[in-house]
């Protein structure tokens, strides 16, 4: 059976000493949750990830979920009362605010709670998942009556919430959407059409399943401008706002899927479903993106989350399986052979993963930190900041973390060798799970036109040009510092890697786009690895000044290890990114289409 262990050792190495969390004790939230509640906190969080969400993961995985004649799901044995246990424990209302029955505490502590849980049950914790971002959109662009209608109930956990964007015909293109809605003349509208992929679509576990549902209303422009978001319950509210008649909505069947079995992907039926109209009229993209944004780095994280538990279990395999000779003479000689972990291949894929999942765990904490900021900053400049830091990092934390984490779960099976194909190890599971976190909220490639097409440019570069400053000035800062050069040279190298590829894209995207699409992919990665080298910078000197002080811990002595790994081994691939970046596009788009 799979092991798991949260790293919140780590966290807290990360969020306290590397990332200051002390230091934004001012914001709301903070100061009801400083260094020791955060530590208690976390640690409650890991026991309920290892020991209650952890064991039905296999599970999930082997049962699935099922559908009942009556278009009901029921989801595998165990889920319900494991959800119970984390409304309960009061880990969904964690970061939610206070005046809808939530505990106002960061969204950073909400984001590190998170990547337990997902690493521990995947298909589980998006139920919650899924309904934190409708919160999210209902809180942005809800009436007050709709606010007060629905979000306590969601914050509670009573009730879960869904979107709905993707119909059979209409995936990432909006604009060719049919769901339509009919305006009945007393405030509400009849929903009618077919979506499909909607993960948490129906289950037992919820009184009622709150679905935003993108439709166009009648006579509404053609194209992405005729679109409107509206609330559909699965059951309609009585006058005391409980669930009573069943909705027009239905599960019509549930997607035979590839992997996150215990999550129910359905087919959604909307039959003049009673809706209710969120936002203005014409304006669901604008408000579904709340959602989309939410659910994007939620995405980024589950990334992160199935790297960190196929890593682990890797290293434990790695640790007890006895296979030939080091190429160093032998290392265990009273066994008739060594661990495959003294195998310089094996140490590559270990190391692999625990170089980009330490990077990416504060690259993550650190956005959340800024999520922070924006949302309650007394700060105009900070929030701008902290704004423009989010809106650029979210399209490379889906896209960068999700790559990662699929190849890392692959890394990890095949360090098992064949016991990773078969089913007993869990393995499989790993690779299965992660694959969809490429695809969904925005395939990876989209999340590369994103950053490339819109990111980049936004306020005249503004977020970009204050990244490369920030990265630059650290550099700059830790020149004379002897110890340091390892790793502020590779830092420079990938900068100077990044900031050539974007004057590149400056000086040839807009005459000839193609070019543009066809670099999306690397300068993304680029991007990332860059911005990961830069969370490595500020984990070794942060370890390198405990060390100084005289606080010794293998976790200091850790980070200098595998922070030097990743700038020999990972950060020189920004040179190959930017060599196909400036290739163009000629190569790629040659081929005339009857010639594949």
């Amino acid at each position: 059976m799979p092991i798991y262990k949260a790293p919140v050792a780590d966290t807290l190495f990360v969020l306290n000493d590397v990332l200051g969390y002390e230091r934004y004790a001012n914001l709301p939230g903070f100061a009801d949750a400083g260094p020791d509640m955060l530590e208690a906190i976390l640690g409650e969080a890991a026991r309920v990830a290892e020991n209650v969400m952890h064991p039905l993961n296999r599970v999930g995985d082997e049962q699935g979920c099922v559908r009942h004649e009556d278009g009901s799901v029921t989801t595998p044995k165990g889920f319900k009362e494991a959800y119970d246990q984390y409304r309960e424990g009061g880990w969904m209302s964690l970061s939610l605010p206070a005046e809808f029955g939530g505990q106002g505490l960061p969204y950073t502590i909400h984001s590190a709670v998170g990547e337990y849980m997902s690493s521990a049950n995947m298909a589980l914790m998006m139920y919650p998942g899924l309904t934190q971002g409708a919160i999210a959109a209902i809180l942005v662009h809800g009436t007050d009556e709709q606010k007060q209608t629905y979000v306590p109930k969601m914050t509670e956990g009573v009730w879960t919430g869904t979107m709905n964007l993707t119909e059979p015909h209409c995936g990432t293109d909006l604009g060719l959407l049919r769901t339509r809605a009919v305006p009945t003349g007393t405030g509400s509208y009849k929903i009618s059409g077919q979506k499909i992929f909607i993960s948490a679509g129906d289950h037992d576990m919820a009184e009622n399943i709150i679905h935003l549902v993108l439709a166009r209303i009648e006579g509404a422009p053609e194209g992405t401008k005729g679109i409107s978001l509206f609330i559909v319950p699965k059951f309609k509210l009585d006058a005391d706002g409980n669930p009573g008649e069943k909705n027009g909505v239905s599960c019509g069947s549930i997607e035979e899927k590839m992997g996150i079995h215990g999550n129910s992907t359905c087919v959604m039926n909307y039959d003049d479903a009673e809706g209710f109209l969120i936002g203005a009229e014409n304006g669901g993209l604008r408000a579904m993106f709340v959602m989309m944004n939410e659910a994007r780095l939620g995405v980024g994280l589950q990334g992160l989350s199935i790297s960190e538990i196929a890593y682990q279990n890797a290293v434990a395999y790695a640790k007890e399986r006895i296979q030939g000779r080091s190429l160093s003479g032998p290392k265990a000689p009273e066994l008739k052979a060594d661990p495959i972990i003294v195998h310089p291949d094996i140490r590559r894929n270990l190391m692999n993963m625990k170089a980009i999942n330490e990077a990416g765990r504060a690259l993550l904490l650190w956005t959340a930190l800024q999520a922070d900021v924006t949302r309650s900053s007394p700060d105009e400049a900070a929030r701008q900041t902290a704004e423009d830091h989010m809106g650029l990092m979210t399209p490379i934390i889906k896209g960068v973390l999700t790559d990662k984490g699929f190849d890392h779960a692959v890394m990890a099976q095949q360090v098992f060798g064949g016991h990773g194909y078969i089913e007993e190890h869990g393995m499989s599971q790993f690779v299965r799970d992660a694959r969809i976190a490429m695809i969904y909220e925005g395939a990876n490639g989209i999340q590369a036109l994103d950053l490339v097409g819109r990111k980049l440019a936004m306020n005249g570069g503004r977020a970009v040009q204050t990244f490369f400053k920030e990265v630059g000035d650290f550099c700059e800062e830790n020149r004379a510092n002897e110890q340091m050069a390892p790793f502020t040279k590779g830092i420079k190298k990938g900068l100077n890697d990044l900031q050539a590829a974007t004057m590149w894209l400056m000086q040839n995207a807009m005459a000839k786009p193609d070019n543009a699409g066809a670099a999306s992919t690397d300068y993304m990665h680029l991007f990332g690895l860059v911005a990961l080298g830069y969370m490595w910078g500020r984990m070794v000197k942060t370890a390198q000044e405990k060390i100084a002080a005289g606080e010794t811990a293998p976790l200091y002595e850790g980070k200098l290890v595998t922070g030097r790994y990743f700038m020999d081994r990972i950060m020189p691939e920004t040179s190959a990114h930017l060599a196909r970046i400036s290739s163009g596009a000629d190569s790629m788009m040659a081929l005339d289409a009857e010639a594949f």
